[in-house]
């Protein structure tokens, strides 16, 4: 492995600066003489060394998008949304012509585009249409350090496509040096070092653990503005809910000073996280005015995806949102652990950018040398992995256990993950795809919302599922304002069809569907404008998808019984029996689990005895979101593999031998599977073997003669 320092860091180690000289300054010989060279380059340089946004110009003015697109992936929608509009910008273009990003529901690009940002998850889906990926040239996976899931797929994925493509260009980036890692993954890949313009950065610890970080986080905010030298702040904590209660707790302060007659300068307070609306996301890129500074509250985003300048302060929680798979509840859920030591790292080199800055953080060294992993544990060993399962058998990969990961899943992941496919009827019982799992691998959404459009599709009810899956993809689009909690609630009752949380959002699209999609209408009732447009948008989408697949678009009127079998037909594993006022327990685990408050189920004269859930959420206690009440024999139909009717002796007697000759067909089955296997494999193995004879033959006879062995004259 080899390194290769860059001789102009400068050109290279602010985004900034670059932008300014970008056109009369020509890109880095030497970064592009090593991409030229090999296939494969990793490149390491730190967060705001202009790797995102320089680097795809340099490929383009080195001629790459002559041929072809330049691609680059990020593990964020709002990083590729947001360099997408930064490099358009540098290049003088309109977001969307030459320069355009795409994400899931969302594709701003057009025929004249030849840089393309978009999120890991748009470039694995694109692998299923085109498997060699020929309209890239070349591919930019940026931030591979935080090892998403769809990344380390990516990672395998595209090691075989520069196998088989010469001219495609394959280019990792880190913003940590554990680079060593990736260049032995891809063959001794060549390791370039952008070395970073960085300021020291002065690191304070916390003396004692803090037992409420939001609150400490706020003191040290308003310590910070009041006594420091003037420098933005960036505040990093682990969720949505956490940074509005940051804002407002910071907001409400500032007013009782100023209202205690305080002179307090002016302090502009800015969240960012995901599901802000881009408009108020693109604020914290905004120059504070005169006289004031600001303070930016943000999710693990800012870490490494974006560059804020003018940071001085970080205020580091010491905490981090990760998604990880729970057995117990059978999926995935969103839970707060001790960041890692690596990110740790990365926050606080933060506020190192600008100028000499200092870092505060909210834990002690002890916790932080004993308490927090040197790295954190990649996504694809610690989530579930349907989706992949799906996606890698779509793509004919039979063996998924042997498949090229750079951290192979644990194993038993891959096997529940099939399962929960087997169940879903994606896969048949020797992990062959069905039909139905072509269908939905079509579908960018989880395997459970993509089998509710099959169902309904198959029920006549496939508007109706299209509707209701549009609207779980998108944020909830209920409004409730702290100030005006009553009101907001009772406008969100008039919505509620008794049975189904499912129907209440089908019932909300309908409303604002025969209302003229009106904005007026949406903040009357106290709806999210922008969440229904969005899942207008998406609906048309998957509506798109299912004319591709030659799936009906059919209406069931008024008969919303048969919209809520088929949700059972896709939920019936997240089964709900009743327990007492407002608690269930799992069918299947015996988990309890609760009817939210804000359930149009919760409070009703009557509870039903069966009911399916979206999802289990842990807040206080594990809340069920989006439920549907359901019939018992629908369970019984739909999922025959963990519910039956009780019955009587003699039927038990005939289901018990039913279940014994299933088992027997299942077996049959699987060795049938296995010896087609080993004759597909002897047959592969017995022509290469022919064709080494062949090969051997016409090497010791060309031409077609016999070879024979020269003979010298007798004397010579």
């Amino acid at each position: 492995m080899s390194a290769f320092p860059l001789a102009a860091a400068a050109s290279l180690s602010s985004s900034s600066s670059v932008a300014q000289s970008y056109g009369s300054a020509l890109p880095p010989a030497m970064i592009l003489a090593v991409i030229r060279e090999n296939p494969v380059t990793i490149v390491v340089g730190e967060t705001g060394s202009g790797k995102t946004t320089q680097m795809t110009q340099y490929l383009h003015e080195d001629g790459y998008t002559s041929l072809g697109l330049i691609g680059c992936t990020q593990p964020r929608r709002v990083a590729a949304m947001s360099v997408a509009k930064r490099v358009s910008e540098e290049m003088g273009v309109e977001l969307g012509q030459e320069v355009g990003y795409a994400i899931r529901f969302e594709d701003c690009t057009s025929d004249k585009t030849f840089i393309k940002y978009m999120t890991d998850g748009v470039l694995l889906r694109e692998t299923l249409s085109s498997e060699d990926l020929f309209q890239y040239k070349a591919v930019i996976m940026d931030e591979a350090h935080e090892r998403s899931l769809n990344t380390d797929v990516l990672f395998g994925i595209l090691k075989k496509v520069v196998a088989m493509r010469a001219d495609f260009k394959l280019i990792v980036t880190s913003a940590t040096l554990d680079s060593a890692k990736f260049a032995s993954f891809f063959g001794n890949a060549p390791v370039f070092n952008i070395p970073g313009r960085t300021f020291p950065v002065d690191v304070l610890w916390s003396r004692t653990p803090q037992e409420d970080y939001v609150e400490a986080a706020v003191k040290q905010a308003l310590a910070i503005h009041l006594r420091d030298p003037p420098g933005d702040i960036l505040i990093f904590m682990t969720g949505q809910e956490e940074i509005e209660a940051t804002c407002f707790s910071l907001a409400e302060r500032l007013d009782q000073m100023r209202s205690g007659g305080q002179d307090v300068p002016e302090l502009m307070i800015l969240p960012i996280y995901s599901q802000l609306p881009s408009d108020l996301q693109a604020k914290i890129f905004d120059k504070a005015p005169e006289g004031s500074r600001k303070c930016i509250v943000s999710t693990n985003i800012a870490e490494t995806s974006l560059t804020v300048d003018g940071i001085y302060y970080v205020i580091d929680t010491g905490y981090v949102k990760m998604k990880v798979y729970n057995p117990k509840m059978g999926m995935d859920a969103l839970q707060v652990f001790p960041e890692s030591q690596a990110a740790a790292n990365q926050r606080s080199g933060r506020a190192g950018r600008t100028g000499p800055g200092t870092a505060y953080r909210l834990y002690t060294e002890s916790a932080f040398k004993h308490e927090m992993l040197v790295s954190s544990v990649p996504e694809i060993q610690r989530t579930n992995l349907a989706n992949v399962v799906l996606l890698l058998k779509s793509l004919n990969v039979d063996n998924l256990l042997h498949f090229d990961f750079m951290d192979p899943p644990p194993q038993e992941n891959i096997l529940n993950s099939m399962h929960q496919l087997w169940v879903l009827g994606a896969l048949d019982n020797v992990g062959g795809l069905t039909s139905t799992g072509r269908h939905m691998v079509e579908f960018p959404l989880e395997p459970a919302l993509a089998k509710l459009l099959l169902a309904g599709a198959a029920m006549g009810c496939s508007a109706e599922a299209l509707t209701i899956v549009s609207m779980l993809s998108v944020p909830s689009v209920f409004f409730r304002p702290p100030d005006r909690a009553e009101e907001s609630d009772a406008a969100r009752e008039k919505f509620f069809v008794p049975e189904s949380d499912h129907l209440t959002l089908l019932h909300v699209y309908q409303q604002w569907k025969n209302n003229g999609y009106r904005g007026d209408w949406c903040a009357r009732h106290y709806l999210q404008g922008k969440g229904l447009k969005k899942a207008k948008e998406v609906r048309a989408q998957l509506l798109d998808i299912m004319k591709t697949q030659r799936l009906p678009l059919t209406s069931c009127g008024s008969d919303w019984d048969v919209v809520r079998k088929a949700i059972c037909s896709a939920y019936f594993s997240n089964a709900g029996k009743f327990k007492g006022i407002g608690e269930y327990v799992n069918c299947r685990t015996g988990m309890p689990c609760h009817l939210h408050p804000s359930s149009a189920l919760y409070g009703l004269g009557y509870t039903p005895d069966y009911v399916v859930y979206h999802e289990l959420v842990f807040t206080s206690k594990e809340y069920m979101q989006c439920v549907s009440a359901v019939e018992p024999e629908w369970l019984a139909e739909l999922g025959p593999m963990f519910f039956s009717i009780k019955e009587s002796h003699s039927s038990r007697q005939e289901r018990r031998k039913k279940e014994a000759a299933t088992a027997a067909a299942m077996a049959a089955e699987a060795a049938q599977a296995e010896e087609a296997k080993a004759a597909a494999a002897a047959a592969a193995a017995a022509e290469e073997a022919e064709r080494r004879q062949k090969a051997r033959e016409a090497a010791a006879t060309p031409a077609g003669r016999r070879a024979t062995t020269p003979r010298r004259p007798l004397g010579l």
